[in-house]
């Protein structure tokens, strides 16, 4: 591994997926997932799905590339623990279907330059410092093709977890060491946590050469309405 943020956060997953197989995760895709894809892919015809080449980084057990791979999409996943990976292969093989899953770097991916029509960040990046971040974004930029596009589902700042974050500590000023308050969402995940702020996170994406074209703020709220939790979504389009 890189570094030694990337080694913690590979660390608890592994035990994560070890301990609690499936259960570690959902077994169903992200909502705003599938809107992007709704809004950008489910128009095609199925006989012309298989042309489009889709790549989840962090893909987990592959709640999300399930559905990408039963839609008749070209599908491919990317994760640093090789027990997600394992469980992956189980998950695809409950759908009867198939995609090419790898064991890798966000930061330092194994593909060729312009791979890919779509790059996937499912609540996956966030992991990352800002400084490891900007490398992650460099990698998608290369990996995708002209007129390709990212997908980021990401924490906000907004969040209690983030405003109301002792006793977790800052790694820099949008990243925790982890989410170690006792009534919050997530606790437990000890690792790098990174929040962002919807227009900061809109200016690092486009100082990355892509162009973004969607930008919105879900909102839900935990514990009878007294914590929220915040997430960006953001769609770019890399324009070469």
């Amino acid at each position: 591994m890189e570094n030694k943020k990337l080694e913690a956060a590979r660390s608890w997953y592994e035990g994560s997926y070890s301990q609690a197989g499936f259960s570690a995760q959902r077994l169903y895709p992200n909502e705003e997932f599938l809107r992007f894809m709704g809004r950008n892919f489910f128009g095609i015809p199925l006989q012309h799905r298989g042309f489009v080449q889709i790549l989840e980084i962090g893909c987990g057990s592959c709640a999300n590339l399930w559905a990408v791979a039963r839609e008749g999409f070209d599908a491919y996943g990317l994760d640093l623990s090789s027990e997600s990976i394992k469980l992956g292969k189980k998950m695809l093989n409950r759908w009867d279907v198939t995609a090419d899953l790898r064991v890798g770097s966000m930061t330092d991916t194994p593909y060729e330059d312009g791979s890919f029509d779509v790059v996937l960040d499912v609540f996956s990046t966030f992991c990352l410092t800002e400084a490891d971040f900007l490398d992650c974004l460099k990698e998608v930029k290369r990996l995708l093709k002209p007129g390709g596009k990212f997908f980021s589902y990401v924490p906000g700042k907004m969040s209690d977890a983030f405003q109301h974050h002792e006793p977790a500590e800052m790694l820099d000023s949008s990243t925790l060491n982890g989410i170690h308050r006792e009534d919050s969402p997530f606790v437990g995940n000890h690792y790098p946590f990174r929040f962002v702020h919807p227009e900061a996170y809109k200016k690092i994406i486009t100082n990355a050469g892509l162009e973004v074209c969607y930008l919105e703020s879900v909102r839900r709220t935990y514990r009878q309405r007294q914590e929220m939790f915040e997430h960006i979504v953001i769609e770019a389009v890399n324009h070469g």
